[in-house]
């Protein structure tokens, strides 16, 4: 029988008393890995409550002391490294070299937050006026909470939590109920380190459970990752419940090609962007800008090189395509291949016919090329989440910039180019959050904040870097005399 998910409130594993179970299905072989409950509003506040509780202790407890408990999950998570990647894989479907980068990202995201006592320092000036001093203090909030997608179970939610925890706040994780194994694995970990109760919480479900967390007064602030249309939704809703927001959106991300590139270095690096994590990442190159006389050369290798990628289980080394992580995630792909071929593009490699022998059951999309595409089109300006990949001409880089700012969305863009001023010129000029020079997985360190423009990123302060670090904390200015 497959295990049923628990939720972790007030230090201790629980079991939901809710009826309404979802599976968790290996998307490789359709198998039910688990059951996952979609808890109640009760247990929502029982989560809210444990870690209103826990706040004070923990935000009195020093900096020094808070990150030696993120020192022993660092190490803990290194020793259960390949675990943990294994679970990613069999849960979401993406090949184990994808997901043991996940695990190394949400690792370096503790090693950063682990220097809080540092980036959590304040600042003064003495005689402000005669004899009065004014300084900063850089204090926590209170309760956070994150609610988290399904493209990365692991990572995403360690763009947040270990900095909330060395901030001095406590928090809710409500991972995604495709994918809930993942989080329930870290918690595992996290349940051994001995938090003190209520600092860390995981509540599984769905929307009644991300609706309850954000309109709790009692929540200081939520971190959501997701579609740009809930992303709005979770955005006016914390908005106007006073909490503060983080909200990152969808993507539409654009691989401008100059005449110029170094196409035996420019093209396996977007063959990773275009299809890695089988295009379910909000960092996928999406629509490939060929530039000038660059087109017809770039066209035939790039077919060329998505037709030798293997599809298959991800748990198989040597696989380049897992799965799409659910049937409903294989069928909107399906039909945005079919909007493509209505609209009159070209279909030049088609994936909808892939077979996987030992996986006839699986959720699989092979690598997809339409050319022949205009920048007027669906399949060129929407999301697709998947191995799709659409060919834009266009005569110049200024046509370029002009087609990625007319997006909608702003998360990612990346120009492959030799020259040094069409590079500045591109990160200067494009309305993006992340710009990649010749990089085409424009994935910021954990040091540096995941950018986000328009409808791509609905807040002021990002994740990761200083930003999260702002997000967690508020300042508090003192002036004082002594007479």
């Amino acid at each position: 029988m497959a295990e049923t998910c628990k939720n972790y409130i007030a230090g201790g594993w629980v079991s939901s008393p809710s009826s309404q179970l979802r599976q968790v299905v290996n998307p490789a072989t359709a198998e039910v890995l688990a059951e996952v409950p979609m808890s109640t509003e009760e247990e929502v506040r029982a989560a809210i409550a444990a870690a209103d509780e826990a706040f004070e202790e923990w935000r009195r407890t020093p900096a020094v002391s808070r990150v030696a408990y993120l020192f022993r999950l660092r190490s803990r998570l290194e020793e259960e490294f390949e675990a943990l990647a294994r679970t990613i894989t069999l849960e979401h479907g993406k090949n184990l070299d994808e997901s043991r980068g996940e695990i190394r990202r949400a690792i370096e995201m503790v090693e950063v937050a682990s220097g809080i006592p540092s980036l959590m320092q304040g600042y003064n000036s003495e005689d402000i006026a005669p004899g009065i001093d004014e300084h900063a203090v850089i204090q926590p909030l209170g309760a956070f909470a994150c609610l988290a997608p399904f493209n990365f179970p692991a990572m995403v939610p360690y763009w947040f939590l270990p900095f909330a925890l060395a901030t001095g706040n406590t928090y809710i994780v409500k991972p995604s109920p495709i994918v809930p194994l993942s989080m329930t694995r870290t918690f595992e970990i996290l349940d051994e380190l001995d938090f003190p109760p209520g600092v860390v919480n995981l509540v599984n479900g769905g929307e009644e459970v991300a609706t309850a967390l954000i309109t709790s007064p009692k929540i200081k602030g939520t971190s959501f990752v997701g579609s740009s249309k809930v992303a709005r939704i979770v955005y006016k809703t914390c908005s106007a419940t006073g909490q503060r927001v983080q909200a990152q959106g969808g993507a539409k991300n654009f691989l401008t090609v100059m005449p110029d590139a170094d196409l035996d270095k420019a093209i396996p690096n977007m063959m990773t962007s275009a299809y890695g994590c089988t295009g379910q990442r909000c960092l996928s190159g999406s629509v490939v800008l060929a530039v000038g006389d660059v087109y017809q050369d770039l066209k035939a290798r790039l077919i060329d090189a998505a037709s030798q990628l293997r599809v298959g289980n991800g748990l198989d080394e040597g696989v380049d395509v897992g799965p799409l992580t659910t049937k409903e995630k294989k069928e909107n792909v399906l039909k945005w291949i079919d909007i493509g071929l209505e609209e009159g593009a070209k279909l030049v490699l088609d994936g909808r016919d892939v077979r996987v022998d030992d996986c006839p059951n699986g959720f699989f999309v092979g690598p997809t090329i339409f050319d022949e595409v205009t920048s007027g089109m669906r399949i060129a300006q929407e999301e697709i989440f998947g191995p799709v990949l659409a060919i834009v001409r266009v005569k110049d880089l200024d046509e370029a910039i002009e087609t990625v700012n007319a997006s909608r969305y702003g998360n990612a863009s990346t120009v492959y180019t030799r020259n040094g001023r069409t590079a500045r010129e591109y990160g200067y000029r494009v309305d993006c959050g992340n710009i990649g020079i010749n990089v085409g997985v424009v994935a910021p360190m954990a040091f540096f904040p995941f950018g986000g423009h328009k409808e791509s990123f609905f807040g002021d302060l990002h994740g990761q870097g200083r930003d999260v670090v702002q997000f967690f904390t508020d300042r508090k200015i003192v002036i004082q005399r002594w007479l």
